[in-house]
């Protein structure tokens, strides 16, 4: 399912969460992470197909745009002026034209970018932004490139520490790039990037300091990921208390902070119970009774990979029907597969029905050179790398529809000023700097789903793409 592929891809950066929380500093970097959560429990049941493990990963994101033009109809005029009609095709990429697929190969200059990202830490070792990166890099480059021009990548890699991060500044800097991406770096040197006036763009923020940086990130971690629950049970539940369901690590506490900021902003009480990173059927059973106590209207679930399949399984045990909320990574084939119609009564932010668009064909073609026929089960982090690339060539072709000058610098003043460009491949409108309190964040919809009877995720109603500016504490 191709629209799954992306979200799934989102859904990994909850994982970066613990990831980051255990290894990469104090308590106050690890507030903020990806796009979901935090930990994954590790309690597999016996005779059952086996649960994934907290490197499996999910994505989240994806959007459009690159020209505007809209199908005309051949044989429809309108009935009043004769005129031809313009149509809307909700099956391909409207508001930004056909695509890549019918441009040239890029010839002219080429542009240099830079990207850090983390490699071979323990814990904090994420090659597949990078590799899956150069995927879209190549077959852009083959489709139109950035505005007609080759992207060309140079490639530093980080070790956790601000050293290393630093370092890496400096180094890409000294080669002269006209834009940097981050991949997955806990301590981006954006003094060193502001100095030399070299553009910065991101995947996802992953540490506080992030949200207010010199630099644009296409999803908006933890803040946004939890006012996407709260939203959830502000307007489809009408909650008058809330009950949360958590791992109590660096990074589950992170998740939780962020999500109980959401929820005094909006009012909603809740009752929070913490377990271990790896519980027993009979612990989930526990946390989730404890959690149901005083009969709330909605629970939330903040555990990931195998904790889904105990949170899952322990609710349906207790004959328990009050409606649950998680991250994506919890709506993933790995789990699904497992649970069966134990996911019945959940719901996942950042899920929605798969949808067959020109972006989704595109990043199918993408992949097909590393993944095949293999993508649904394997694609992950690398997902955020793609989505950050081809969405700065969307930004690019929107500068050379207009022959305007394609360069890194313009191509961030764009991201950051315009409201008519949708991200790759799920055509969310980028929206940089719409909140005060976190300018550097450019996504701020979600679609939330359901598991349905028939096995599939049904998008709820209403939450098709849900903004959640109101609910940002």
């Amino acid at each position: 399912m191709r629209h799954y592929r992306i979200q799934r891809g989102a859904a990994a950066v909850a994982v970066i969460g613990l990831v980051v929380a255990s290894c990469g500093g104090s308590s106050d970097d690890t507030a903020q992470d990806a796009v979901t959560t935090e930990a994954a429990n590790d309690a597999p049941v016996d005779d059952e197909p086996e649960t994934p493990t907290e490197t499996d990963p999910e994505p989240d994101t994806g959007a459009a745009t690159d020209d505007t033009s809209p199908e005309v109809a051949d044989d429809e005029p309108d009935a009043a002026t004769g005129e031809p009609v313009v149509e809307d095709d909700s099956d391909s990429d409207a508001a930004v034209g056909e695509g890549f697929g019918a441009l040239p190969p890029a010839t002219g200059e080429p542009i240099v970018l830079g990207m850090v990202n983390t490699e071979g830490v323990a814990g904090l070792d994420f090659p597949e932004m990078r590799t899956d990166t150069e995927l879209a890099v190549a077959w852009v480059n083959e489709h139109g490139g950035f505005g007609g021009r080759p992207v060309e990548i140079e490639h530093c890699t980080a070790a956790g520490s601000p050293e290393s991060s630093q370092a890496c500044a400096q180094e890409l800097v000294g080669k002269g790039v006209e834009m940097v991406m981050l991949g997955l770096d806990l301590f981006p040197g954006y003094d060193t990037f502001t100095a030399a006036g070299v553009p910065v763009v991101g995947a996802l923020p992953v540490l506080p300091p992030d949200y207010t940086a010199n630099a644009l990130f296409f999803t908006g971690g933890n803040a946004t990921t939890m006012a996407a629950m709260v939203a959830l049970a502000v307007e489809e539940f009408d909650a008058q208390s809330v009950g949360i369901v958590s791992a109590d690590n660096p990074g589950a506490n992170g998740s939780e902070a962020a999500l109980i900021a959401a929820l005094d902003k909006a009012g909603v009480p809740y009752n929070s119970v913490k377990g271990g990173d790896n519980e027993t059927d009979a612990g989930f059973e526990g946390l989730i009774r404890q959690a149901n106590d005083g009969d709330p209207d909605l629970m939330i679930s903040l555990y990931a990979d195998a904790g889904c399949v105990g949170a899952m399984r322990g609710r349906v045990s207790l004959g328990i029907t009050t409606p649950m909320v998680s991250t994506a990574i919890c709506g993933s084939a790995e789990v699904l597969d497992v649970v069966g119609d134990d996911a019945l009564g959940w719901y996942f932010v950042g899920v929605g029905e798969t949808q067959d668009t020109v972006s989704a064909m595109e990043l199918d073609e993408i992949i097909a050179p590393a993944y095949g026929e293999n993508a649904e089960a394997t694609l992950g982090l690398g997902a955020l790398g793609i989505t950050q690339l081809m969405s700065l060539a969307r930004v690019a072709n929107n500068l050379a529809a207009g022959d305007e000058e394609v360069s890194g610098a313009a191509i961030y003043e764009r991201m950051a000023t315009s409201t008519d460009i949708l991200d790759f491949p799920n055509d969310s409108p980028l929206e940089c700097g719409r909140s005060e309190a976190y300018p550097s964040i450019c996504s701020f919809g979600f679609p939330i789903g359901t598991y349905g009877a028939d096995g599939a995720i049904m998008t709820v109603p209403g939450f098709e793409l849900k903004s959640v500016i109101d609910y940002l504490p």
